[in-house]
């Protein structure tokens, strides 16, 4: 097997094996491989979820409109990517110069360095001529963040677009599998979007407290966090800072915190990963761990 060094959850699909239904072991004829697991103890509180942690190893990839590296409150890029088309009219991901149109990606991102700050962040430029893309071209650069096995993919935007919808959705599941975490921002208007109501990603919107690092479980579907979105200050343009608001905000609060945990935890699942943000949750921890009873 030619893909060892890389985690099974990276790794092509394997081949049928003759005698048993696609997609299962045989284990009776393949030796059980040894990975590390993360179990989640009985008492778990933000301190065991999060304490000490600050992103090391754990890499981050924004797609959005681009990121000032340059920015003081970004602090620099491992990569920066741009979905551009090609002669024959496909849509490729190449490498290009740091930069922003609208600021909106460099706001993004100087909130998750602010809270992990030592996560490697790549900007992937999916929005051109301000903060408007396409579909196709979200969809060209969410595909290579997944197909990069980035550990957290923000995504501070949607697409209301309903021809979107299975194509983003499979991507989606995709991540999922491969433990690519999609932390994904609702839309700021009560109308239907894509791709943050899906059950594989992690859907946030806003809450007004100031605390950054304070976020709370939503019970009532279909997001499922509230972190920090109102008068957040984050990176502006000319190295200034601001005070913003909205869901795109509140998105990279989580996806930070997100890099923290992965940072202490590196095994977690996407779904262990949900699951330790939803008992680490304000309105979900009671300081000896466990969950609150009300």
């Amino acid at each position: 097997m030619t893909d060892l060094h890389l985690p099974p959850w990276r790794r092509p699909p394997r081949d049928h094996f003759p005698g048993v239904p696609a997609w299962s072991l045989p284990a009776s004829t393949v030796p059980q491989e040894p990975f590390d697991i993360s179990p989640l103890g009985g008492h778990l509180t933000q301190e065991w979820a999060w304490g000490g942690a600050d992103g090391s190893g754990v890499r981050v990839c924004v797609l959005d409109s681009g990121i000032d590296a340059d920015h003081p409150m970004v602090g620099g890029l491992d990569r920066a990517m741009d979905v551009v088309r090609a002669e024959d009219g496909t849509l490729a991901v190449v490498p290009t110069e740091p930069g922003d149109t609208a600021g909106h990606g460099t706001a993004c991102a100087s909130v998750i360095r602010s809270i992990a700050p030592a996560a490697a962040l790549t900007s992937v430029r999916v929005l051109s001529g301000g903060r408007h893309g396409s579909g196709a071209a979200l969809l060209a650069g969410l595909t290579w963040a997944i197909e990069e096995g980035y550990d957290v993919i923000n995504l501070s935007l949607s697409t209301t677009k309903t021809e979107f919808c299975d194509a983003l959705r499979d991507l989606a599941d995709s991540a999922y599998f491969r433990r690519c975490v999609i932390v994904a921002s609702a839309h700021n208007m009560p109308v239907r979007s894509y791709p943050w109501p899906f059950a594989s990603v992690i859907s946030v919107a806003s809450h007004d407290s100031p605390n950054p690092m304070t976020y709370y479980y939503n019970p009532s579907p279909p997001v499922e966090f509230y972190a920090r979105g109102v008068r957040v200050p984050v990176a502006g343009p000319g190295g200034r800072h601001l005070l913003s608001t909205g869901n795109s905000f509140a998105t990279p609060h989580i996806a930070g915190i997100c890099a923290l945990i992965l940072s202490k935890h590196r095994s977690l699942t996407p779904f262990q990963l949900k699951s330790v943000l939803y008992l680490a949750a304000e309105n979900v921890a009671v300081p000896d761990g466990g969950a609150r009873v009300d």
